[in-house]
């Protein structure tokens, strides 16, 4: 390793298994799993498929996946062995699915946004009956301002997942939830439930902590969704499942047809499959290249809790997920637990014995550890408590991606802590254009200062500061398509209103070059043809921020916007709506196309616009939502209403407008 690798090792602390043993050690793994053992008891025909009560001002809801798993079985799902109906990921933009989950759905931060968000097919449809049923609705009413723990085993978890999902996107939107409402859910073999735009969705949020998915070592259930759906035999899943189901149900013949199918299934071709697939997988996290054609569409979201005899690793990072749960899958099985059903099963056992192997838990011996250094060392116990043991096959990969992983993590913190330094440097850039406003406020506004270009000098020197903010504004938002910054970084206060005073400040400057140059008669108007990208993308990060201002929508939506506003004693430093100079272009030209307009269809349609326009503009005056240099007596905006004012005297004009 060269010397930068060897300091920045240094100055990193592997924490895993110390998340993982504060969570062994406390007793919510356990209280969860009793309340999924109950769920799945109760799953008779009359149970609403989930049970709920409070122990030590918590309230735990647990759901079963026992229902979800006989409807399967039912429509032959289990029988043919297929996954295309079952297991298929199906996308929220459906009417049903929208309505509960409106904010993952809404538009990524970014362009280059591909795949929509999609969930298994199996777990929705469940959820959708859940949300349509009273039980649930009451449910809701009940928890709504509490600490609640959403969970579920096997496909049970997958339900409480998207339960989860929902109870965040409810206080997401609600402006009545007042704060964050503290929400965690727990899952324990569960299957995967989304693709990657769901994970990107969720860390989008900052959602991504609010899920635990809890795995044992050898559980084929959470790992199989990462094989080709093609391949991937449901009834594995399924009869997975329905082992787990009360005595009463067991002898259907879905349920035997289901059980017996899996139990006659090759064990050694199986785990072949999930480790050839999931090591795929693995490895194309590692390389960052982009997903194998025909490949699964599942991937991981939130913390994994990968649990052995031994302890238990916590992992945040979806990438480290998906290499460890290939790593510790192709070790060696434990006695007892080298069948499916067992490893499966096995839950109920691993958070009582946890706790008490911390207890007897010996020290890391000089031949465990390949290295003295602290990190190395935690390094290790991660592993050892994941079930890995310091001599396995798998031992010295394993390391390394925890170790690539690590420092993928810090590297968009980093990086944004670098963009911060720069942002500082680049202020002197913002600080000049804020004195060349200040210069032209009183005679003509820096607007038409720039789109004139008085005084050169001067002019040249904010014309270069335009063009160095722009430069660098694009720089960042290249960083985060490529994801070198955090996947919130457009939620953070700094940088959203960093941006939006950046925009309020140039995109001016931008419109006037956009007319000097006489771009809006070859190329149209400046919104639709002439803006750039990085503004869209600052309105939307202004928008999901809770403020006003539409930047490129509609006059009436900004007029609506400003009208909430809380009244100004003084107009704003910025006129508010980034793209006012453009409407006030475009008004010029409707009212010259006006005067020489003989076709009482147009002449109509575009007066109409003006007085739109007119009744837009006043009222954002009235509101002092415009800088003072809108009201300079030789701007573009004044001339434009000394212009207007001279057209409604003309007879045909006057009489017109009165029509409307």
């Amino acid at each position: 390793m060269d010397d930068a690798g060897g300091e920045e090792e240094a100055s990193m602390f592997e924490t895993s298994h110390v998340l993982g043993a504060l969570l062994a050690s406390s007793p919510l793994l356990a209280r969860a799993w009793d309340r999924c053992v109950a769920a799945t008891a109760a799953a008779g025909a009359a149970a609403p498929g989930f049970l709920h009560g409070e122990d030590g001002g918590t309230v735990y809801v647990a759901f079963s996946g026992v229902k979800a798993a006989l409807s399967a079985a039912d429509a032959g799902a289990a029988v043919a062995g297929g996954s295309a109906d079952a297991f298929a990921p199906v996308g929220l933009g459906g009417d049903a699915a929208l309505r509960l989950f409106a904010p993952l759905v809404a538009a990524e931060p970014d362009a280059a946004a591909g795949e929509p968000v999609a969930v298994q097919a199996l777990a929705l449809q469940r959820f959708l009956k859940l949300c349509g049923s009273p039980d649930f609705q009451m449910l809701l009413n009940q928890i709504r301002g509490k600490a609640v723990v959403f969970t579920g085993h096997s496909l049970g978890g997958a339900i409480a997942a998207l339960a989860a999902l929902r109870y965040l996107c409810i206080s997401s939107s609600s402006s009545t939830w007042g704060s964050a409402p503290q929400v965690l859910c727990i899952t324990f073999g569960s299957p995967l439930l989304g693709n990657e735009a769901l994970s990107r969705a969720i860390l989008r949020e900052r959602w991504s902590g609010n899920f635990c998915h809890v795995v044992s070592q050898h559980d084929i259930v959470p790992r199989l969704l990462f094989c080709p759906l093609d391949l991937v035999p449901a009834h594995i899943i399924i009869g997975m499942q329905l082992q787990q189901c009360p005595a009463g149900l067991r002898h259907s013949s879905a349920v035997t047809v289901a059980t017996t199918r899996m139990a006659d299934t090759d064990q050694d071709t199986l785990r072949q499959l999930i480790q050839m697939h999931v090591g795929a997988v693995a490895l194309e996290q590692k390389l960052a290249a982009p997903a194998t054609p025909g490949g699964s569409p599942y991937r991981p979201f939130g913390t994994y809790v990968l649990c052995s005899p031994n302890g238990a690793a916590c992992l945040d990072n979806p990438i480290a997920a998906v290499q460890m749960l290939y790593a510790t899958f192709a070790s060696r099985c434990s006695p007892g637990e080298d069948s499916p059903e067992a490893a499966h099963s096995c839950y109920g056992d691993l958070v009582l014995k946890m706790p008490q192997h911390l207890l007897l838990k010996r020290r890391l011996s000089v031949e465990d550890a390949p290295s003295s250094s602290n990190y190395d060392a935690g390094v290790s116990l991660a592993l050892e408590a994941s079930g890995i043991g310091a001599k396995a096959t798998e031992a010295s990969t394993a390391r390394q991606w925890l170790k690539t992983s690590k420092r993928a993590v810090r590297r968009p913190s980093l990086n944004c802590a670098h963009l911060a330094t720069r942002l500082g440097r680049i202020t002197p850039c913002r600080a000049q254009i804020e004195w060349y406003k200040a210069l032209f406020d009183v005679e003509t506004g820096y607007y038409d200062a720039f789109k004139q270009r008085r005084s050169f000098k001067k002019f040249s020197k904010a014309n270069m500061n335009r063009i160095k903010l722009g430069q660098f504004w694009d720089g960042v938002l290249a960083m985060l398509d490529a994801g070198q910054l955090p996947h919130d970084f457009h939620r953070r206060a700094k940088w959203v209103n960093a941006a939006r005073f950046y925009q309020l400040l140039v995109e001016p400057l931008d419109i006037a070059d956009y007319h000097r140059n006489n771009l809006h008669r070859t190329r149209g108007s400046y919104v639709p043809n002439g803006r750039e990208r990085r503004y869209d993308l600052f309105d939307r990060w202004w928008q999901e921020k809770g403020c006003t201002g539409a930047g490129g929508d509609t006059m009436s939506s900004t007029s609506a916007a400003s009208a909430s506003c809380r009244k100004r004693s003084k107009y704003a430093g910025l006129t508010q709506d980034p793209c006012f100079w453009a409407r006030v272009e475009e008004a010029r030209e409707q009212t010259e196309s006006v005067r020489s307009d003989r076709d009482a269809a147009e002449l109509a349609m575009k007066l109409k616009v003006l007085q739109e326009f007119e009744r837009y503009s006043s009222e954002l005056v009235a509101s002092r939502e415009v800088s003072v240099d809108v009201l300079a007596p030789q701007s573009s905006y004044t001339l434009w209403l000394e212009e207007w004012k001279q057209l409604k005297l003309r007879d045909e004009v006057r009489t017109m407008l009165l029509q409307f």
